[in-house]
């Protein structure tokens, strides 16, 4: 396992000699940065951790527009492959062979999924610094149907050994959690989800592998990442407030490692635990909590707020969450499901 790094601390003092104190580069004005962040977070991220890491390079299949600002302040770093997402991962592969750190950015249909077994034997086996950046998760390409979703890819990610994966909340968590694994020495697989809701006021800080608590409570865990977290503090507002029931809420924005103690703490309080996820009810967090909680033998109630593993609808995005329950309403609805009327507040 990775040795732990505070997050948003992006170079040690010892790697920035062996760059040779690379002096960091204001690639934003003042004025332009909260809009970009909020407009493209994952874009905005790679320009400012590429100012102060002259070895980070990007390579894209087809998303040449999420890179727009990092083409302008580094033209000689980009690399545009066309709609050739293997090959993307084999040539990160040998550039991070050579020193580079490589940041792949794909639809997220065509990266994980389409690309596993170049991501398992050319980056994993060997450990490389190698980043998927996922953009167009879940079910935000619903119009374009099924062969669009990225709603396996979790489960296939968090099988590589080496592999670390993070899921942001929002784009404040975006720029944490490309800060906070751009050190990291093996690959990593970052799930960007689509025009969440705001979760955090400021860019947070995460310690790897753990999960924030974002509100206490004592009846009923909330666990989700991505588009999820933002669900689940909303929705535990609504339990309190109309519902009398006291949620306990995590944002789950590590995957791989993920957090095992604070699942087994908040289950063994709460004794129910609902997660909240744009992705199918096999592999993802779903399975994190069923295996934690009967690796533990606790005797907990389990829900998921997840899409179903069967041929799913195609449409709308919104429309989709709506009817697969991924709203606020329906997180509700499940939650209460796992607290009968007689054990609210």
């Amino acid at each position: 396992m990775a040795e732990r790094k505070p997050a948003g601390r992006l170079v040690s003092a010892n790697r920035q000699d062996e760059r040779q104190q690379v002096k960091m580069v204001d690639v934003f004005s003042d004025i332009d940065r909260d809009t970009a962040l909020k407009a493209n977070p994952s874009g905005y991220a790679i320009t400012e951790l590429a100012a102060e890491d002259e070895r980070i390079v990007t390579l894209t299949a087809d998303l040449s527009n999420v890179l727009a600002e990092f083409r302008t302040a580094f033209p000689e770093r980009y690399i545009e492959l066309g709609i050739a997402e293997t090959n993307s991962v084999s040539l990160a592969a040998g550039m991070a062979a050579c020193g580079f750190v490589p940041y792949i950015y794909s639809m997220a249909p065509f990266g994980v999924l389409k690309c596993a077994e170049q991501l398992r034997t050319d980056a994993d086996y060997n450990h490389l610094p190698v980043r998927l950046v996922g953009r167009l998760s879940g079910l935000a390409m619903g119009y374009f149907g099924t062969s669009h979703y990225a709603v396996e890819d979790i489960a296939i990610a968090r099988m590589m050994a080496n592999t670390t994966v993070v899921a942001p909340a929002d784009p404040n968590a975006v720029l944490s959690l490309m800060r906070a694994t751009a050190d990291l020495p093996g690959p990593v697989y970052i799930r960007i989800a689509e025009a969440t809701g705001p979760v955090y006021d400021e860019v947070p800080e995460f310690s790897y592998g753990q999960w924030p608590r974002l509100r206490e409570g004592t009846d009923v865990t909330l666990a989700g990442h991505g588009m999820g977290v933002g669900l689940a503090v909303r929705a535990a507002e609504v339990l309190h407030d109309q519902h009398g029931v006291s949620a306990d809420v995590y944002d789950a924005a590590y995957l791989k490692p993920y957090d095992e103690a604070a699942i087994v703490a908040s289950a063994s309080r709460t004794g129910k635990v609902l997660t909240i996820e744009d992705h199918i009810e096999i592999g993802g967090l779903g399975s994190i909590v069923a295996e934690t909680v009967a690796r533990h033998k606790l005797a907990v109630d389990l829900k998921q707020a997840a899409l179903p593993d069967k041929d799913l609808e195609v449409g709308v995005p919104a429309e989709l969450y709506e009817y697969y329950g991924l709203t606020v309403a329906g997180v509700v609805a499940r939650a209460l499901e796992l607290v009968p009327a007689g054990l609210r507040l």
